[in-house]
C-alpha cells in the first residue's frame, strides 16, 4: 500500500512555518488595530505580544511535536492526551471553518490583489480566486516535495517584498511622521474591549507556525526538524511584524493607517507613487497566494490522520499510488473552501471566529506538555521556560477567548456551534468504525 514519503528537510518546514504566518494579515489588519488602539505604544505592544505568544506557543509545541512526531500535528497531540474526540472536534473545526475559512480568505485577498492589475467583477474576482486554489491543489497533489519547492519559493519572494516595504519605511520614512509618545486617549468601549477587538487581528496575522508540525509524517529527522521549524518561524516572523509596523508609522501616522483600506500601498505610494503601490499589491498578491497553497499542502494530512483513525472518509486516507500525497483529503478540503469562497461573508466575520475556534485548541493542546510531563520525563527537546512560557501561552490564551465570547458573542457563539455539530458526527463515525 503507497506510503506518505519523508522528503521535507528543515528548511522546507521553516520556510512553511514562516510562508504560512505571513499572508494577508499583516497587509490588512493594522488599519483594524490602529482604529481600535489609536497609539503607536498600543499598537506595537499588541504585536510583540501577539510574537510573545506565538513563540511561547512554539516553544511548547515543540516539545509535543518530538514527541510524537507523526502525521496531523496538533489533532495526534489532542487525540493522544483528551482522547478520540477532542482530535477529532479540532480536525473537524480545522476542515469546516479554521482552515478551510483561511484559505477562503486568502484565495479573495489574492483575487482582490490580482485585480489591481486586471480590474474584475465580483464573479471575476470570485472566478480568479477559484482559479488559484485549483492551482495550488494540483501542485501539492503532484507531490510533497514540489509543495515544499512551492511553499520555498513564494516564501522568499514573499520576505524580499516585505523587506523593501521596512526599508523603504525605515530608510526614507521619518520618525516624525508620528509621535510615538502619544497617549492612548479615550476609548468609547474602554480598553478591554480596544485589546479584544484589536488581538482578533493580531492573532489571525501570527497563526500558522504550528503547520509545519501536521507535516511531520513526511519530514526527514521529524524529532529534530519540527520542533526547529516552528521554533525558528514564530521568531522571524515576530521581528518581520514589529519592524514592519514601525515602517508603517515612519510613512504614515495612527489615525493615517486607520482610516486606510490598503496600508501598504499608501505607505509605499508616499515615497515610490504609484509605481510603488503597484510594487507592493504585486507583494500581497505574492504572499496570499504562497500562503493558499501552503495551507492547501498541510492541513489535509490532518483529515488524512482522522480517516486513519477510522473517523472521516476512508477514501481520505488513501495515499495516491504515484504521487505518494493524500491526493483525496486535499482534493476534499479544496471543494468546501471552494463552497465557502462562493458564499463569502465579510473578512473581518469570518476571521474572527477562526480565529476564536483556533485559539481555543492551542489553549488545549499547550497544557498536554504537562499531561506528557507526567506520563514520561524523555523528550529529544524540552520546553525552554517551562512552566512559565506553556503558562504564559495558556493564560493569553484563555484571556484571548473569555474577550471575544464577551465582545463578540455573534461570531463566537458561531464558531462554538460548528464545534457542537461536530460531537454527533464523532459518535456516528465511531459507530461506522465498530461496524466495519
Amino acid at each position: 500500500m503507497p506510503k506518505l514519503q519523508q522528503k521535507l528537510t528543515l528548511f522546507d518546514l521553516t520556510m512553511i512555518a514562516i510562508g504560512s504566518t505571513i499572508g494577508s494579515g499583516i497587509f490588512l489588519t493594522p488599519s483594524s488595530i490602529a482604529n481600535a488602539l489609536p497609539s503607536p505604544f498600543w499598537i506595537l505592544l499588541v504585536w510583540i505580544v501577539g510574537g510573545l505568544m506565538a513563540l511561547s506557543g512554539a516553544l511548547t509545541f515543540a516539545e509535543l511535536g518530538a514527541r510524537i512526531p507523526g502525521a496531523g500535528g496538533v489533532y495526534v497531540y489532542l487525540r493522544d492526551a483528551y482522547g478520540g474526540l477532542a482530535g477529532f472536534l479540532y480536525g473537524w473545526a480545522y476542515f469546516l471553518v479554521v482552515n478551510t475559512g483561511g484559505i477562503a480568505a486568502l484565495s479573495v485577498a489574492f483575487a482582490t490583489y490580482f485585480g489591481y492589475f486586471v480590474p474584475l467583477s465580483p464573479v471575476g474576482l470570485k472566478t480568479v480566486a477559484i482559479a488559484g486554489l485549483i492551482i495550488v491543489t494540483i501542485i501539492n497533489v503532484l507531490g510533497v516535495k514540489a509543495g515544499g519547492v512551492f511553499s520555498d519559493v513564494f516564501t522568499i519572494l514573499k520576505l524580499a517584498g516585505i523587506a523593501g516595504l521596512i526599508i523603504v519605511g525605515l530608510g526614507w520614512g521619518s520618525s516624525e511622521t508620528t509621535d510615538f509618545a502619544a497617549p492612548l486617549g479615550d476609548l468609547s468601549n474602554g480598553l478591554t474591549s480596544a485589546l479584544a477587538v484589536a488581538m482578533v487581528g493580531v492573532l489571525w496575522s501570527y497563526g500558522g507556525w504550528q503547520h509545519a508540525s501536521f507535516l511531520a509524517g513526511e519530514a526527514k529527522e521529524a524529532k529534530r526538524a519540527i520542533p526547529l521549524a516552528m521554533i525558528f518561524g514564530a521568531l522571524a516572523v515576530t521581528v518581520i511584524y514589529v519592524l514592519t509596523n514601525v515602517a508603517y508609522m515612519f510613512l504614515l501616522s495612527p489615525q493615517q493607517i486607520g482610516a486606510s483600506s490598503a496600508v501598504a500601498s499608501d505607505a509605499i505610494a508616499r515615497i515610490l507613487g504609484p509605481d510603488g503601490g503597484k510594487a507592493i499589491a504585486l507583494a500581497i498578491f505574492i504572499s496570499t497566494f504562497g500562503t493558499a497553497g501552503i495551507y492547501t499542502l498541510s492541513a489535509p494530512r490532518i483529515y488524512y490522520a482522522m480517516a486513519s483513525d477510522g473517523v472521516f472518509f476512508r477514501k481520505v486516507a488513501e495515499v495516491h499510488p504515484q504521487f505518494h500525497t493524500p491526493a483525496y483529503a486535499i482534493l476534499f478540503q479544496t471543494v468546501w473552501a471552494v463552497v465557502l469562497i462562493l458564499f463569502w461573508g465579510t473578512f473581518e466575520n469570518l476571521i474572527s471566529y477562526v480565529v476564536f475556534t483556533d485559539w481555543i485548541f492551542f489553549a488545549l493542546a499547550a497544557a498536554i506538555v504537562f499531561i506528557f510531563r507526567r506520563r514520561s520525563d524523555e523528550s529529544s527537546y524540552k520546553t525552554l521556560g517551562y512552566p512559565l512560557t506553556p503558562l504564559f501561552f495558556i493564560a493569553t490564551s484563555v484571556w484571548f477567548i473569555v474577550n471575544t465570547l464577551v465582545e463578540r458573542p455573534a461570531q463566537a457563539w458561531a464558531g462554538l456551534g460548528f464545534l457542537a455539530l461536530g460531537v454527533p458526527v464523532y459518535y456516528f463515525w465511531e459507530k461506522n468504525k465498530k461496524k466495519r
